[in-house]
């Protein structure tokens, strides 16, 4: 018997990969998605799409409306930051960076698997191309392991609670260029910050600027529409 598996899915690029990613390793995979108030709500429907297409066994979503906390660009009356140089998006912590939002996501994540006895959280976190979250790195991940371990019940009765990364040592092009190896279709995924109304990219902030330099140096076209994509 498959062992089960909750994947944090965004409906972005890298949680997709991840999905896939489990899927491949055999794993009955329950998808979780989160509305956390994002500007980017276009990501949710999306996140449905994939869970379906790549044959998660279910799919939950959550509301956690992390804009009464604000803080980020993402869920409050704050600007996005756009062609933002390679240099500066490596350097610090940027406006779009929501607190604690992994540490929200991964404790949802943990109670979904103790509640369906799964022991594998799936999860997009990377160390290279993170833009600077502290809540992306692998000492955070192994302190929510530890934190597991003495927060549940299941872990008071002898349950290990792995948290698998499979995309923390890998650049934009290295995630694009596994997804690619196993089937993912990428135009169904969504990655941009600050979206048009019509669902398109805008092309210029940072998740969209790391997306289109991972396919270009992946030597993979990005098949989802762009407003006016950069070419820097």
């Amino acid at each position: 018997m498959s062992e089960r598996a909750v994947v944090l899915l965004s409906g972005g690029l890298d949680s997709t990969t991840c999905l896939a990613w489990a899927r491949a390793q055999d794993f009955d995979c329950w998808t979780l998605a989160v509305d956390y108030g994002q500007r980017h709500r276009i990501e949710l429907e999306c996140a449905r799409r994939i869970s379906q297409a790549l044959g998660a066994r279910a799919h939950r979503e959550v509301a956690v409306d992390l804009r009464a906390i604000g803080g980020s660009a993402l869920t409050a009356e704050i600007e996005v930051p756009k062609d933002r140089p390679a240099g500066a998006m490596a350097r610090g912590v940027p406006v779009t960076y929501v607190p604690a939002r992994n540490t929200v996501f991964l404790g949802l994540a943990l109670g979904l698997a103790e509640t369906i006895g799964a022991p594998i959280i799936v999860a997009g976190m990377n160390a290279i191309d993170y833009s600077g979250y502290p809540d992306c790195r692998p000492e955070f991940v192994r302190a929510f392991e530890a934190l597991a371990r003495v927060a549940t019940r299941a872990g008071l009765e002898g349950a290990r609670f792995r948290v698998q990364t499979p995309l923390m040592q890998l650049d934009k092009a290295g995630i694009i260029r596994l997804g690619t190896s196993l089937g993912v279709d990428y135009a169904l995924t969504h990655s941009c910050y600050d979206p048009l109304p019509g669902g398109e990219a805008c092309g210029h902030c940072d998740a969209c600027l790391l997306r289109l330099r991972g396919f270009r140096e992946a030597g993979v076209p990005d098949p989802i529409r762009y407003a006016t994509p950069s070419r820097t």
